[in-house]
């Protein structure tokens, strides 16, 4: 990449930024499983069956591949890993494309750091306990409490996170911040390598 002037600089932070926060619902809502976005939060030392989640105490008869155990925290790690393996995948994939396009070859290691960025603080902020203690910290418990969800009649309980609850904005405005973030990194150390 030649030595980008400031214009330059700014229309590829730009293309990164809308790349990143135009593809973030598909990353993070189409292209990421149902097992995976049910689970991604799971926790606790308890087994589950590490097929679907469903804790050994419910049926323990299981047997073969689908008798296969591990703790709530485990299948909850790899829930979220596999989401975070896809959505960086798709983040990574539209960057090429869209950088491509117009010309613009973005260094590997420049996009590998955005992706690390977006990737990695996606993958904490889905285990939800840092989300919790964020928007404690920012006093959003109030909202939280309040915004939930009954999924279906004759639920006991509202749910609090998932489409249509406060915890949902708030995880949706904080992965788009940090797409903000992602394409700053992305951009500067794509043009700083050029000088």
């Amino acid at each position: 990449m030649p030595t980008p002037n400031r214009g330059e600089r700014l229309a590829l932070f730009a293309a990164l930024n809308t790349t990143f926060a135009g593809l973030h619902g598909l990353g993070d809502h189409w292209i990421q499983n149902s097992r995976d976005a049910s689970g991604k939060g799971a926790r606790g030392t308890h087994l589950v069956y590490a097929a679907d989640g469903k804790p050994v105490t419910d049926d323990p008869w299981r047997h073969g591949r689908e008798g296969r155990t591990c703790t709530a925290s485990a299948y909850g790690r790899a829930c979220v890993a596999r989401h975070v393996a896809s959505y960086s995948g798709v983040q990574l994939l539209a960057s090429v494309a869209v950088t491509r396009t117009f010309g613009v070859r973005v260094p590997v290691r420049a996009l590998l750091a955005g992706a690390a960025v977006n990737g990695l603080t996606h993958a904490v902020l889905d285990r939800r306990e840092p989300l919790l203690w964020l928007a404690d910290l920012a006093r959003k418990g109030k909202y939280i409490s309040h915004a939930t969800v009954v999924r279906k009649p004759g639920d006991a309980a509202p749910e609090a996170a998932g489409p249509g609850t406060a915890l949902m904005e708030l995880d949706e405005a904080a992965h788009r911040a940090i797409g903000v973030a992602a394409a700053f990194v992305t951009t500067w150390l794509a043009t700083r390598a050029a000088r």
